[in-house]
């Protein structure tokens, strides 16, 4: 058996430093006497052992332990990607998680959002405090190392940082990790490290580097056993169209060895596919006109691009192996292709994303937030699904919509969306296509509120306050409180036996003349027809009367009545019809 390099993914909030770490990475130099150096590969960065040992000396004596992993493979594949939908689900494609925060900023939505995500598939990590440079008072130094930095910081800078720290390792505290500062942990198996670095200058990139490799060698050694001869398994990161190639994959092998000639089995847009290997690719470093260098094998771990026929229509995200059966494999495939179908829904949105990875991830969020799904796939939008979303809108406008995540839409798509009033929400940030989404019903819903409010009388119930009749008639003003819905000017009132007593002529809060009360407000009300202590007397229960033809009218509008509304409205048609809404 042998051990084979780490995984590691990069997650954090946007902004926050996550490319500029992995430009650090594959930019990291210590000494010119040392030949540090990172292997560019096929979606990754690869570090070799030797490089890290040189970057990281003196962290040796601390971590207590001599390097035995080859390296180290940096994919540059998002965080969600690494994570969902690989492995046959039985984990993630990524060993290990650098968690990306700036100092400053501290946690954000996204920040929120990769936590979740390592705790649920039970990935270690790191967090990397991002931009300590930036911090009042820092002062930049030549080196890669944070300690040898810090040593030359003034003396105020350790509480400044201290306290950036502590903010840090209260707010992950509350999510249910033990974190401390790197260099004060007794035990790196029940605490999470946290490192200060600054991407920009590269200080705090040799104890980052050597942390990570250290505890994945510490912590994952049995899962980086590898069986130098065992049937390669990885995942598509990109299907790309090379020119004098033609249609290739790019893909990171994480176990196992794949060869030149090897067939491969994967999954399609039409289901599993099998395919003979033609050629193993990798960006040539040695200066020649050749963009990419041809290799006979590669073991993992390594990103590698894959040259074979029959390529088109590839998923991105899916797993490819080495097919030894291919019957097995398939229904392997099948499987997992099975494993995400979600609950589908005749009245649903319709989604759409990059791969498959992003797709599973995005049908999570949605799930989460209970909004059906009518159908989920891999591509670009169509006019088709703008028009299968204009037949939903006609039972539920508010699921008539079609929500993409770093696709685009065909042009003869966005003519539909405009012919047909369907919006297209589009966002290459996961989790802001389901807040647009979020964001575009709550507009449609209080515009439809305006409407309601406009065109019909909302139900209310109201309770004639003790101690304020301020007139008994002509008009009778008095206090009351609304208890459930909203009054305005116009409404007529019922008493409890479904008789109307009156109309408000005006409402006032505050001896301030206002459009609307709702529930909770107390104010004044100027009623014609009211003689108070005949009609009405304290603490009494008056309720909005509903002509019969509007009950109908609001069956239409129910989507933005709340549960109390509509027992409301059941209440109100029981008084006057002796039967429920």
């Amino acid at each position: 058996m042998l051990i084979r390099s780490p995984i590691v993914c990069v997650m954090g909030h946007v902004d926050h430093g996550k490319t500029t770490i992995l430009d650090s990475v594959r930019g990291s130099r210590v000494a010119q006497k040392e030949a540090g150096g990172i292997t560019q590969m096929i979606g990754a960065s690869y570090i070799r052992r030797q490089d890290i040992d040189a970057l990281a000396d003196s962290l040796k004596g601390r971590m207590k332990f001599d390097l035995k992993i080859p390296g180290l493979l940096f994919i540059d594949t998002p965080g969600h990607e690494a994570f969902t939908n690989l492995r046959d689900r039985g984990g993630s494609i990524a060993d290990i998680a650098i968690l990306v925060i700036d100092i400053n900023q501290g946690f954000q939505p996204q920040t929120l959002e990769s936590l979740r995500i390592l705790k649920q598939y039970k990935t270690p990590f790191v967090v990397a405090a991002n931009k300590i440079d930036v911090l009042s008072g820092w002062n930049k130094q030549s080196t890669t190392s944070f300690l040898e930095s810090m040593s030359k910081q003034p003396s105020y800078m350790a509480e400044r940082l201290d306290e950036k720290i502590y903010q840090l390792m209260g707010k992950l505290s509350e999510h249910g990790f033990d974190c401390e500062r790197f260099d004060r942990i007794s035990d790196f198996k029940s605490q999470i490290a946290i490192i200060p670095v600054s991407a920009k200058t590269k200080e705090g990139m040799s104890e980052l580097l050597m942390l990570i490799a250290g505890l994945s060698q510490k912590f994952l050694e049995g899962k980086l056993e590898m069986d130098e001869k065992g049937a390669g398994k990885g995942s598509i990161i990109e299907i790309k169209d090379e020119k004098g190639l033609g249609t290739t994959i790019d893909v990171i092998l994480y176990d196992g060895v794949l060869r030149k000639g090897d067939e491969v089995i994967f999954l399609s847009e039409n289901g599993p596919k099998k395919t003979k290997i033609r050629g193993l690719l990798e960006p040539n470093i040695s200066g020649g006109k050749e963009k990419y260098a041809q290799v006979d094998i590669i073991p993992a771990a390594a990103g590698v691009k894959i040259l074979a026929p029959d390529l088109d229509g590839a998923i991105p995200g899916s797993p490819i192996e080495a097919c030894i059966d291919f019957e097995k494999g398939k229904q392997k495939l099948e499987k997992l292709m099975k494993n995400i179908i979600f609950e589908k829904t005749d009245k649903g949105i319709i989604v759409r994303s990059d791969s498959l990875g992003s797709l599973e991830a995005l049908i999570k969020l949605l799930t989460e937030k209970k909004i059906p799904i009518k159908e989920a796939a891999i591509g670009n939008i169509s006019k088709k699904d703008v028009l299968d979303a204009k037949v939903v809108s006609k039972s539920d406008k508010f699921l008539g919509a079609v929500l993409g995540f770093n696709v685009y839409a065909m042009d003869d798509a966005v003519s539909a969306s405009k012919n047909e009033g369907i919006p297209l929400i589009i966002s290459d940030i996961i989790y802001k296509v389901v807040e647009h989404y979020s964001e575009w019903v709550a507009s449609q819903k209080e515009e439809e509120k305006k409407s309601a409010w406009k065109n019909l009388t909302w139900p209310a119930e109201i309770k004639a306050l003790p101690g304020f009749c301020f007139r008994v008639s002509k008009p009778a003003i008095f206090g009351i409180k609304v208890l459930e819905g909203i009054i305005k000017p116009g409404y007529k009132l019922m008493d409890a036996s479904g008789n109307v007593i009156g109309e408000i002529r005006e409402i006032q809060h505050e001896k301030d003349k206002i459009e609307k009360a709702t529930r909770g407000m107390e104010v004044a009300v100027s009623c014609d027809g009211i003689l108070y202590g005949k009609d009405v007397n304290e603490n009494d229960l008056l309720y909005t009367h509903i002509p019969k033809h509007e009950f109908d009218e609001w069956k239409k509008h129910a989507n933005v009545l709340s549960s109390e509304d509509k027992e409301l409205l059941d209440k109100i048609s029981k008084i006057l019809f002796k039967t429920p809404w």
